[in-house]
């Protein structure tokens, strides 16, 4: 946007919301010149947004010049439900497959079409992950977002499996096929990838069920992932399922106290 009716109608606190929107998980660091394209927002006006919130907080500029998220927001968004929440019933049962495991753990919750990363512990012999706290990554390329994807209405299954993206040169990008791999991960409860996201590694994910009325519902998806090397993926299985059902239970006792 070159500014005109359109910039002037837009107001202080939207316009700041785009320069943050503007950042994502392909593009974690920005210069000026990117946040203002990517935001729609003039030079100028995001010049001095981009001073306000780096004063503020939200933002931290690099020594490179570049624009990255500040600790303020990363403290805020701790509080959030969602992470806050999960992240402390959940923290015990990580740590213990972490512990048995010495892999990489993960847990995960749908946001839209992505896999929003809430909990990750990892140690000096897990494999390097692209993943981190806070980071969305697609659901049908990752082991924890294919637990959710199954889990999920039609609808978005449905948008999900529209164009997906293709991450690596593994990545299952076909409609069909992802289908059948949803259906699959149904009927067995689990579900596997190999360098679907990152080259080199491989993951497997389950449910985290929560009894809500009688019925279950998936309220997150626990994984490990490991290197490619590995071809012990299977007997991970039992050692998440009874991780992801205590997490359950815990979630269950929780609600039912508040």
């Amino acid at each position: 946007m070159a500014g005109g009716a359109g910039e002037r109608g837009r107001s202080v606190t939207s316009r700041a919301l785009a320069v943050l929107d503007a950042f994502d998980a392909s593009a974690p660091r920005l210069t000026l010149t990117e946040i203002a394209e990517r935001s729609g927002t003039p030079l100028t006006t995001a010049h001095r947004l981009l001073a306000e919130l780096t004063g503020w907080g939200a933002l931290a500029r690099r020594a490179d010049g570049r624009y990255e998220i500040g600790r303020k927001l990363w403290d805020l968004g701790l509080l959030a439900p969602v992470s806050l929440e999960l992240r402390q019933v959940a923290a015990p049962y990580l740590l213990d497959v972490h512990t048995a495991t010495r892999d990489t753990v993960h847990l995960a919750v749908r946001d839209g079409l992505s896999a929003l990363y809430v909990e990750r512990i990892s140690g000096r012999e897990s494999v390097p992950v692209v993943s981190q706290v806070g980071s969305r990554l697609p659901l049908h390329a990752t082991g924890v977002g294919k637990v959710l994807l199954a889990a999920a209405p039609d609808d978005v299954v449905a948008e999900a499996l529209a164009a997906p993206a293709r991450a690596t040169r593994h990545t299952v990008v076909e409609p069909a096929r992802l289908r059948r791999e949803l259906a699959e991960v149904r009927r067995r409860g689990f579900a596997r990838t190999a360098e679907e996201m990152s080259l080199g590694t491989l993951s497997v994910a389950v449910p985290v069920p929560v009894e809500r009325g009688g019925s279950t519902a998936v309220a997150a998806a626990l994984g490990i992932v490991v290197p490619s090397h590995r071809r012990d993926l299977s007997r991970l299985v039992p050692v998440l399922e009874v991780a992801a059902r205590g997490i359950g239970r815990a979630l269950a006792r929780a609600a039912h106290l508040g």
